[in-house]
């Protein structure tokens, strides 16, 4: 049986009925990307924790290396007591600094990210 011409399906395409509106919905990455104020506070935020994070590794680096010339220096010929020192009381203390802020400042950028996302 042919079909009737008005029973045929027909497909229309045209623009999108809904469109989403920028104005009422919060958007801290447009923020970050459009360069205002706010997105300013975040980024200023996490350089700060960023700083922050950089400078307690460096505390803990100065205080490690810092005092080594007071110990050489108060064994000045004990050759093998500077490389008991540097070898193995400083290396893997310098491992586990750089470890500590690698983690973080990952962690940090992860906060980062989930405080700008869209939700």
């Amino acid at each position: 049986m042919p079909q009737d011409p008005a029973e045929r399906r027909v497909t229309v395409t045209g623009p999108p009925r809904r469109t989403r509106r920028a104005t009422g919905h919060y958007r801290p990455r447009t923020e970050i990307d459009e360069q205002t104020t706010l997105g300013h506070t975040y980024v200023r935020s996490l350089m700060r924790t960023q700083l922050r994070t950089s400078l307690a590794a460096f505390g803990v680096l100065v205080l490690l290396v810092g005092p080594l010339p007071l110990v050489f220096a108060a064994a000045p010929d004990a050759r093998r007591l500077r490389w008991a020192v540097l070898g193995f009381c400083l290396y893997a203390p310098l491992i586990l600094l750089a470890r500590w802020y690698v983690r973080r400042a990952e962690r940090n950028e992860r906060d980062f990210v989930r405080l700008t996302e869209d939700r």
